[in-house]
């Protein structure tokens, strides 16, 4: 979460989710099916989830990609309204559910809620600025390099080499449908960014080698 909320209020959050039902998810498993009505409000212990779309085309679509102390589907609860969104996780993921009208409730009469959701919200809204800002790139380069910048900005670690990894498996699908491009041109892009030095990839998981140079080519 973002600096504005204390650590009471994150615990408070923490609390009222952890008054639901803890579920655990091993790697690749729906949390919310295609489809599907969801079951409740999901807190995030530990672990990551996928929020995607399929295309006219068939294709997975990535929006977004939830960690932990973040809630899902955040619209959906909120609203009510459905979209259709499919949540699956990265890896073996721990969550909390409550009920929609439970979350609604809380957030209505507990003014301490407000922060957090706020905060949560402003997060959204940022990240999906950038990816909006990220499309205006003419060429599927500068896409890439800006989407790989912004990801390290979500889940970099810095390596013991002094590198920086983005800690979250990325399907090179996952990644040309958030720059707009085909897996094919997405492909060879990456490659070209390896070759180059600028960039390493490991079971699916980049670390980028250079990023004053990534930086620069934007």
């Amino acid at each position: 979460m973002c600096m504005f909320t204390s650590n009471k209020q994150r615990q408070d959050l923490n609390n009222v989710f952890r008054g639901g039902t803890k579920l655990t998810f091993k790697k690749g498993e729906f949390v919310i099916h295609p489809g599907e009505t969801p079951s409740g409000v999901f807190f995030i212990e530990s672990g990551l989830v996928k929020a995607y779309d399929i295309s006219k085309y068939g294709e997975e679509n990535l929006l977004i990609i939830r960690k932990s102390n973040e809630i899902f589907p955040l619209i959906w609860a909120v609203t009510g309204q459905e979209r259709n969104i499919i949540y699956q996780t990265l890896e073996e993921t721990v969550v909390w559910r409550i009920s929609r009208s439970t979350f609604t409730k809380k957030v209505r009469d507990d003014a301490t809620m407000l922060m957090p959701m706020l905060e949560m919200t402003l997060e959204m809204y940022r990240l999906h600025s950038e990816h909006i800002l990220n499309l205006e790139y003419r060429t599927v380069r500068e896409r890439l390099i800006c989407f790989l910048i912004n990801m390290s900005k979500r889940f970099g670690t810095t390596t013991a080499e002094g590198k920086l990894l983005i800690d979250v498996a990325l399907k090179q699908q996952d990644i040309a449908s958030s720059i707009n491009a085909s897996r094919e041109t997405t492909s060879r892009e990456l490659m070209r960014l390896e070759r180059l030095g600028l960039i390493t990839s490991n079971q699916s998981k980049i670390t980028l080698l250079d990023l004053p140079t990534l930086k620069a080519a934007l």
